[in-house]
């Protein structure tokens, strides 16, 4: 019997919709398709070629293949030549529904690209931020969509009602909300996930709370039960000024983005999986380059630079106290966690834990150095609005190219 009520709690800052499992997906989908009348939705799959072949995306595409709600599908595509970009366009037909796959490696893309690179506007390296940046660009050029998804392709507990539950409070009319984000519970396997999260991004934002005081940004990043999810949906009259990280720290970057540019009373998190699992990434203890390594470091260096650019200061002695702090927060989360497992029949690596805080530890004080000498980087990519004024014609061609790469294989 599930505690309906239990977990009802709100903190006040976003909105929380919960799952009390009292709405069936029959019912959700058909409130979907009424919706889809007045907010037109469309999906955005970020991919890799290589997910083609993995455990997650035929199941993925099978469960869309089942909604009728769905006005348009994007999928940006990664590390694909012309043959392989001819197999992930046959894989998608599989949809049943229209769809636009965008060749990020292309030659029509890449002229793009060029563009914008002599223009100082391109972002800086490859990866998810780069090809979710053209997605919501493509989206916001073909101006189709009022509620815009997105998820990722490797996402082994799949089951469309997560992707119901994301769309619902964008898409309801009646709704106010412009931005959620989704969240679920990382059990799966009989253990605990989502490291980052449970040992970084928590005890990290606790002790910078403690070290540098109480404010509305890391009261806003707390209120957010996964804030690291990687699925979140939004109206579409927010991609002109949007700013996409272009780092592993996207997630928080967005998140950061509403912060700044939304009110809360426009932004909620909603409960959109009982369970949740995906591929995970090593710990890369040797390579600070890949990883969970890396995703710490980018993190770090996100939070500090948006806690610099409210006025707090920070040096040496900041960094060295708050890694210390964080460094025993995090110790004593990891016992609470071992608690938490056990009575829940999971099992727990004390060890692999505590590895990982150590090296986090280490990844906050390297991220505040870097920081530190280089204050003037800047990972975040431009906003469209910055593009469209530099390029007004950008948009028109990047969804000419996308139209003439698939026109080419129909």
């Amino acid at each position: 019997m599930v505690n309906k009520m239990g977990d009802a709690y709100q903190d006040g800052i976003v909105a929380t919709l919960h799952n009390f499992q009292t709405k069936s997906l029959k019912d959700l989908e058909a409130d979907l398709k009424l919706f889809s009348g007045y907010r037109p939705m469309e999906l955005i799959l970020p991919c890799l070629y290589s997910e083609l072949d993995g455990l997650a995306l035929n199941h993925i595409v099978e469960e869309i293949s089942k909604v009728d709600y769905l006005n348009h599908v994007i999928i940006g595509l990664d590390r694909a030549d012309r043959n392989q970009y001819r197999k992930a366009h046959s894989f998608f037909q599989n949809l049943n529904k229209p769809f636009s796959l965008l060749w990020n490696d292309g030659p029509r893309i890449q002229n793009i690209h060029s563009q914008l690179v002599d223009r100082g506007l391109a972002p800086t390296e490859p990866g998810k931020g780069r090809n979710v940046w053209y997605c919501i660009g493509f989206a916001n050029a073909r101006g189709k969509a009022e509620a815009v998804a997105l998820h990722d392709c490797d996402i082994l507990t799949y089951d469309r009602s997560l992707l119901a539950r994301l769309f619902y409070p964008i898409a309801n009319p009646n709704y106010q909300f412009e931005f959620c984000k989704g969240y679920y519970a990382r059990v799966a396997d009989g253990k605990m996930n989502g490291r980052v999260t449970r040992l970084l991004l928590a005890p990290l934002l606790m002790a910078m709370e403690r070290v540098l005081g109480r404010n509305e940004y890391l009261d806003f990043l707390k209120s957010f039960r996964y804030p690291l999810a990687g699925e979140f949906s939004f109206r579409r009259s927010l991609i002109p000024e949007l700013r996409i990280p272009s780092d592993w720290g996207l997630e928080v970057g967005i998140l950061s983005e509403m912060y700044r540019n939304q009110a809360s009373n426009r932004i909620c998190q909603v409960n959109i999986a009982e369970t949740y699992d995906h591929k995970h990434q090593t710990l890369s203890e040797d390579d600070r380059s890949a990883g969970l390594s890396r995703m710490s470091s980018d993190i770090s260096k996100v939070l500090i630079r948006k806690l610099a650019t409210k006025g707090h200061c920070f040096g040496h002695e900041t960094f060295r106290t708050i890694k210390a702090t964080y460094f025993r927060i995090a110790l004593d989360m990891v016992r609470i966690y071992q608690t938490d497992a056990e009575i829940n029949g999971l099992s727990f690596d004390i060890d692999a834990e505590e590895r990982a805080v150590e090296l986090f530890a280490e990844n906050i004080m390297r991220a505040g150095e870097e920081f530190y000498y280089s204050p003037m980087e800047t990972p975040f990519t431009p906003s469209w609005t910055r593009v469209l004024s530099a390029i007004p014609d950008i948009g028109y061609q990047l969804r000419k190219a996308v139209e003439a790469d698939n026109q080419d294989l129909r």
